[in-house]
């Protein structure tokens, strides 16, 4: 813009040397009335007048927009400092225990509350699903790696401020990234990985000389040796809880871990129906004929294990209090799943703190949901967890998996985190959704294969089932 001081200056240079050169040339006139500015010299870029009502003009129009920033900007303040209070519902975890990494978030955000409530997992879903709906669900909640079909149309997926794609995948086990990856979004951070691993009773397997089998041709002459019959054929001592239904803890697990170490795929039966009907044919043979090493009759596999009755139990970390809380004596060692050659893999089965999209407060939801999945909120959290029972959750990140090698009950379950794979039957859901319509399937299926039925005819109508199931949920 031209300087305003020097144009006035020039106008005025140029008028006294006009008057000068007519003062010189001209004889004096009378004065008369001061002509007003002719048109053309009004039109003129460097008129005075026009200057100064763009400089005017100008002003105002700063003002004007400074006002609107200002208020802008006291609008976003007052929201940044508005009080937030955040429900979130959890299940396992005491309120104590979470308000030790709750209050640090507190701290760090001293403008949000954060209100835990555990719930009962009996119905949880269910009770999820309408409060959410109807406006009264919590914020941020936990939920079972395999529900996200069921709970899509209340899910928050995370901005990358939150986390980014490759920095969940750099983070957490690629089983969790391939179950809260969906359409483009993450929907969730996991605090914990649990898999499925055997249990071994130590004073079993000493007394045989032998050690926890690595392949499923050593865990079959393993229960084979480690049965223990009466003098009518009755099983006293169980070599492995395999083979049956109803009485094994965890049979839905158990079972999608043969089907996906056999290679199938669990989201297309049709073309893996071979694969299914071989699996199945493999762990009902445990529960039938002369050799048999697990029956109907016996008690459910996980108290058989705590009993000192059964040599072999799979499980998840879980388990492991509940063992010792039955029976606090028992000596029994962790290992890895048996394997296929070449297929050393396990069955994945975790909960993961996710957000409402019906949620007022997807901004705050958005800053506690970081912070849950920074390194020192998982180690803070399985510290305090330790102190109120004998397990922490084992590590979601794959970074802290190394820290526990030196405990003997948490490290087996770190230790397969980047084999696993999930499965839509799992047990101990408790969802009166997905989980257990499939799984109705499945104990079906076993159940008339050891009744006599062929395991063809088992698995035409497990895949059937399995598929409607499937298909109500758009899984």
């Amino acid at each position: 813009m031209p300087d305003e001081t020097n144009i006035f200056e020039r106008a005025k240079e140029e008028v006294t040397q006009s008057e000068k050169a007519q003062i010189a040339t001209e004889p004096v006139k009378p004065s008369s009335p001061v002509a007003p500015f002719p048109a053309e010299l009004d039109q003129e870029e460097g008129n005075p007048l026009k200057t100064v009502g763009k400089i005017v003009g100008g002003v105002i129009v700063f003002l004007v927009v400074t006002f609107l920033l200002i208020t802008l900007l006291k609008g976003l303040f007052a929201n940044k400092n508005q009080k937030v209070t955040l429900t979130y519902w959890g299940l396992w975890e005491d309120a104590p225990t979470m308000q030790t990494i709750i209050s640090d978030f507190e701290k760090e955000n001293p403008n949000i509350t954060v209100n835990y409530t555990k719930k009962d997992v009996k119905q949880y879903r269910d009770e999820l699903l309408t409060r959410v709906n109807n406006g009264s669900g919590p914020d941020i909640f936990r939920f079972h790696n395999t529900w996200v079909p069921e709970l899509s149309g209340i899910l928050l997926p995370l901005p990358n401020d939150v986390i980014t794609k490759d920095d969940f995948k750099k983070t957490f086990y690629p089983v969790a990234f391939s179950d809260l990856s969906k359409n483009g979004g993450i929907y969730g951070i996991p605090l914990e990985i649990d898999d499925l691993v055997l249990f071994t009773n130590t004073d079993m397997f000493t007394a045989a000389t032998l050690q926890p089998p690595t392949t499923w041709d050593e865990f079959g002459k393993d229960a084979r040796q480690l049965t223990v019959p009466d003098s009518t054929g009755k099983i006293q001592t169980a070599g492995a809880a395999m083979g049956t239904y109803d009485n094994i803890t965890h049979a839905p697990d158990i079972l999608s871990l043969l089907f996906l170490q056999n290679g199938a795929d669990l989201r297309n039966f049709d073309q893996s129906s071979q694969k299914i009907i071989d699996a199945l044919n493999f762990y009902t043979l445990f529960a039938t004929g002369n050799s048999n090493v697990w029956d109907a009759t016996l008690d459910p596999s996980i108290l058989s294990f705590a009993k000192g009755k059964l040599a072999m139990y799979f499980g998840f970390s879980w388990d492991i209090l509940t063992i010792k809380q039955i029976n606090p004596n028992l000596n029994f060692t962790i290992s890895q799943v048996p394997h296929l050659p070449d297929k050393q893999m396990t069955v994945a089965s975790y909960w993961v703190e996710g957000a409402s999209n019906k949620s007022k407060h997807q901004r705050e939801d958005y800053l506690f949901l970081n912070f849950l999945a920074r390194k020192e909120t998982e180690q803070k959290l399985f510290t305090a967890v330790s102190k109120t029972r004998l397990l922490g959750e084992p590590y979601a990140r794959v970074d802290l998996a190394d820290s526990l090698k030196g405990n003997a009950l948490a490290y087996p379950f770190v230790s397969q985190g980047k084999t696993a794979a999930s499965s839509y039957f799992a047990s101990d859901t408790q969802d009166d959704g997905l989980n257990s319509q499939v799984n109705a399937y499945l104990g079906n299926a076993v159940r008339s294969i050891l009744n006599g039925g062929s395991a063809e005819s088992a698995e035409q109508t497990l895949s059937q089932g399995v598929s409607q199931v499937l298909s109500k949920y758009n899984f």
